[in-house]
């Protein structure tokens, strides 16, 4: 919160009374604008004239540890006389009641009534109330006392500015209270509590997180929920892996399904959705050459003729007499062999 402060005012008027004299009754108040002092004359401090010779009344005013015909111990503001009357002293020099609060004394902030010298002068932030006008702008509760906010040129008690303008959790959703620590990223804020794995609950505090459209995860539950996984083995990938089909797998892990030599790299073939090495894939599935035995597998490009239901690789489909090639030729079956026509003219004669 850190538009607000919370604080009591500390600022207002203070009366101490003092020790009566022979001369007058006097309390001195402290205020924003210095220390004055109030006194109350009456009868009591008006003397006769020590010699006779005063000025009209014959009598003389003790104030301010000073002798002062009554004439002339006045405002210093309006020159009414005070004697009699209650007068501030203000910086030596004696005011009227009327005189000192129209010159000094603050209006309310909240009623725009003068606070007199009677009144306790509540301030905060260059404002001042009576002591019974210091209310929350919202409720109207009392704040004298009691820790407030300010926004906007009002204050407010503690709940009603928390309820109004206080930031609120992410999580939670409730507010952040004045002293609350507060966990960030970005647009976003949470209580410390608040700030935890959306999956382990777990609370992140200073660890590393990672961020996921609304929610926060920790790492080890990210991993478990959105990193890529082996198809075969069902752990996580984290580097060097291989795709076949469209699927992930580790290296070591896309294997020949017959043998388990690593394909990675390697020319394989597949059946049933299972990878092969080319020797399994022959010794397994593929034709044999009616020649040498050997299975015709076709990787690499390996030609191969098939007749009836016999099949040769192109090298093997020679003349079982001449040992002539025959790919592209015309032969003659002779039993279980082929022969070129020279070979079976001469075989005829």
């Amino acid at each position: 919160m850190a538009d607000v402060e919370y604080q009591f005012t500390t600022t207002e008027r203070k009366v101490r009374k003092s020790k009566k004299t022979t001369s007058s009754n006097k309390r001195r108040e402290s205020n924003d604008q210095g220390e004055v002092t109030i006194t109350e004359l009456d009868k009591e401090n008006v003397y006769p004239s020590e010699n006779g010779h005063d000025d009209k009344s014959g009598e003389y005013t003790k104030a301010m540890n000073k002798d002062w015909h009554s004439g002339h111990f006045c405002c210093w503001q309006c020159d009414e006389s005070l004697t009699g009357q209650r007068y501030v002293l203000r910086d030596d020099h004696p005011y009227c009641i009327k005189c000192y609060e129209s010159v000094f004394a603050n209006p309310c902030d909240e009623c725009d009534k003068t606070i007199g010298i009677d009144s306790k002068d509540l301030s905060y932030k260059d404002k001042h109330w009576h002591e019974a006008c210091f209310l929350c702008s919202k409720c109207r509760v009392s704040l004298v006392d009691k820790q407030f906010g300010s926004k906007v040129e009002k204050i407010y008690c503690g709940n009603c500015y928390d309820t109004q303008f206080a930031a609120r959790c992410d999580g939670c959703g409730d507010i952040f209270r004045a002293g609350t620590k507060k966990m960030e990223y970005k647009t976003r804020q949470w209580h410390e509590k608040c700030f935890s794995c959306v999956v382990c609950k777990s609370a992140i505090g200073t660890k590393s997180f990672i961020p996921r459209e609304q929610e926060v995860y920790c790492a080890t539950c990210y991993e478990e929920k959105f990193s890529t996984r082996c198809v075969k083995c069902d752990k996580i990938i984290t580097s060097g892996g291989v795709t076949y089909k469209n699927e992930p797998w580790h290296r070591e892990c896309f294997t020949c399904s017959h043998c388990s030599t690593s394909l990675a790299g390697q020319r394989f073939t597949s059946r049933d959705e299972k990878p092969y090495c080319g020797d399994c894939f022959g010794e397994l599935f593929a034709k044999r050459c009616t020649s040498c035995v050997k299975p015709i597998t076709g990787i690499g490009g390996t030609r191969f003729i098939s007749f009836e239901d016999r099949h040769w690789h192109n090298d093997c489909f020679i003349c079982a007499a001449c040992k002539t090639s025959l790919v592209g030729r015309g032969f003659i079956t002779d039993a279980e062999d082929i022969i070129c026509p020279e070979c079976a003219k001469q075989k005829l004669m």
